[in-house]
């Protein structure tokens, strides 16, 4: 296996003529031997039918959906209204970082669809009691380093704070951006609340492994 090693520091989607006043065109209609005219403005419309097409369905996206990159979206927690939409993407991996652990519908859904999914249990931030999970967190960036692993979605309960942390660090550690740049990212999607996160992501350097044949094309290396 030829595998690499990332060590990051901090710099580093016309069949019938309407009737018109003054028109000449004779308008009649053969009965026997009889030739009636009749005028147009009287003859009854025809019914206008509506058809419904059940098959037709509306894709809806789940909360806070977006691509991030080629290959790797990003949302809130799917919805049974969302399977649609997300069957069209044909996913090949769902990671959750969440603590959501009743979705059946959920999970007998991404089954049927032959989908792999990883969940991470990862709670919602609340400073100083509960921080943010960095083996979950190394964990979902190894598999995004992987592109055998795309399409893929990554999602947490509502897409703001828990995903925008793991966007964040992909963004840093992975494609090189800088942090102001990461950080507008982060509050487009959080609407505040994120100080900690915002810090997590600056001080976290996680040491990454990737083979170079399974890395994916947006990959930064130094």
């Amino acid at each position: 296996m030829n595998s690499q090693v990332l060590s990051f520091g901090t710099s580093d989607l016309q069949a019938a003529l309407p009737f018109i006043p003054g028109n000449t065109t004779n308008h009649s209609h053969s009965v026997g031997s009889r030739t009636i005219d009749t005028d147009p403005s009287e003859e009854e419309p025809e019914e206008e039918v509506e058809i419904f097409d059940d098959k037709k369905k509306k894709a809806v996206p789940p909360l806070n959906f977006a691509l991030v990159e080629n290959g790797i979206f990003r949302s809130g927690h799917p919805m049974p209204i969302n399977f649609d939409f997300l069957a069209s993407l044909r996913l090949k991996t769902i990671i959750y970082l969440g603590d959501k652990e009743d979705n059946t519908a959920y999970y007998e859904w991404i089954e049927s669809q032959g989908i792999n999914f990883k969940y991470f249990r990862m709670e919602s931030v609340s400073e100083p009691f509960k921080a943010n999970n960095p083996e979950a967190l190394t964990n979902a960036l190894h598999l995004i380093l992987d592109s055998t692993n795309y399409p893929i979605l990554i999602h947490s309960n509502k897409g703001k704070h828990r995903i925008g942390v793991l966007v964040g660090l992909m963004r840093k550690l992975l494609q090189g951006w800088a942090l102001s740049g990461i950080f507008d990212e982060y509050d487009r999607y959080a609407a505040g609340k994120g100080e900690g996160d915002l810090e997590f992501i600056e001080i976290f350097q996680p040491v990454l492994e990737y083979e170079e044949r399974c890395k994916p094309g947006f990959l930064r290396t130094y």
